[in-house]
């Protein structure tokens, strides 16, 4: 893990970006980086999925797992519900392309680009089943989690993904 005085959180980077002369220079995949008001984020590889749905800073994404079925692999990440196992990552910080790396939030306040798709405030959250990028109530034990709701209005959630 690499210790950062700041962090570009809406910064995105290739492939490329993190090797070579640029090694050191930039995060490594996993690390965590903690701000002075207690959020916690993540560096993440984004995929587009099967969908190739495209990054959106504001949009949720869960771990990638091919077709619903996870690889243990948790550094990679998407929006497209279809290929995740429904467990919530964070909050995308950028729009990466498929295959760039980013920072995810995934502990603290958040707010989501999207409506949720259901939940009222103090409502626990999970990512959304249906509607790529977005949260909705828990409803059953295989939920997974990793949100709540404090203004389901306003968007704004409060994060405690796993990293």
């Amino acid at each position: 893990m690499t210790a950062f005085v700041g962090a570009q959180l809406d910064q995105t980077y290739t492939a490329a970006d993190l090797t070579g002369i640029n090694s050191g220079k930039v995060p490594g995949i996993g690390d965590i980086y903690v701000s002075h008001d207690n959020k916690r984020y993540r560096f993440v590889r984004y995929l587009g999925g099967v969908g190739a749905i495209a990054a959106a800073a504001g949009n949720t994404v869960g771990f990638y797992a091919p077709g619903g079925v996870s690889t243990g692999v948790t550094n990679d990440v998407t929006s497209d519900v279809s290929d995740t196992n429904g467990a919530l990552a964070g909050v995308l910080l950028s729009a990466p392309a498929s295959g760039d790396y980013c920072w995810i939030q995934v502990g603290g306040v958040a707010t989501l680009t999207p409506a949720l798709v259901s939940g009222a405030d103090g409502n626990a959250l999970t990512l959304s089943s249906t509607t790529d990028g977005t949260l909705k109530v828990v409803g059953a034990v295989t939920d997974s989690g990793g949100a709540v709701a404090i203004d389901a209005s306003a968007k704004i959630v409060m994060l405690n993904c796993p990293y």
